[in-house]
């Protein structure tokens, strides 16, 4: 069973850390949570990054998205793994791809856990997520626990990149929403994908 805020976003092939994906269920259909993108995703986010990297477009994560990535990656002393996530999103200033939960790890991870005053190991956590919870409760957010580009630019870790337009980029069309969806970030970005 699943809430209505997962109606709309179902993803083949994606995952939200290697080798565990995060699964809702709805009407018998199987709704993962995305974080990361790598070779065998596809919708609008995999558009973005493909823009980003200056090869085609077609919103498929191939062996081109992947072959453009991992240099993107080498030229700028990241994790050679052709997995676009977090660390990757925020160097190439995709802030709206950003999406951090329990069990993420890395440098914007320490980002967040510095700006909330936690032992800032890169490690998200309980006691991270705790700390995101209770900085989303006293900031006015919605309460889940995430942290994605409204949670981020109430921190202002990335305060002269996440602008207004960020958070609205990071938003699925209002026409492709569930009526039910509560409007967060993440939530209504479910609708980006195919």
């Amino acid at each position: 069973m699943c809430c209505g805020r997962h109606r709309q976003w179902i993803v083949s092939g994606a995952q939200l850390l290697p080798g565990r994906p995060v699964r809702y269920f709805h009407k018998s259909k199987e709704v993962r949570v995305v974080a990361m993108l790598k070779k065998g995703t596809s919708g609008k986010p995999v558009k973005i990054l493909q823009e980003k990297l200056g090869v085609d477009a077609d919103g498929v994560f191939g062996p081109g998205t992947d072959a453009a990535l991992r240099k993107y990656q080498e030229d700028n002393a990241l994790a050679v793994d052709g997995i676009a996530g977090p660390d990757t999103f925020a160097q190439m200033g995709l802030h709206a791809l950003i999406l951090l939960r329990r069990g993420s790890k890395g440098e914007t991870v320490k980002k967040v856990q510095d700006a909330l005053g936690t032992g800032a190991d890169g490690i998200f956590g309980g006691g991270t997520e705790k700390a995101v919870k209770d900085f989303q409760e006293k900031n006015g957010l919605k309460v889940d626990g995430l942290v994605g580009p409204a949670t981020l630019a109430k921190m202002n870790i990335f305060k002269d990149e996440i602008t207004e337009d960020t958070i609205k980029m990071s938003k699925a069309d209002p026409q492709a929403a569930d009526a039910s969806q509560s409007g967060s970030v993440w939530d209504t970005v479910k609708g980006w994908f195919n």
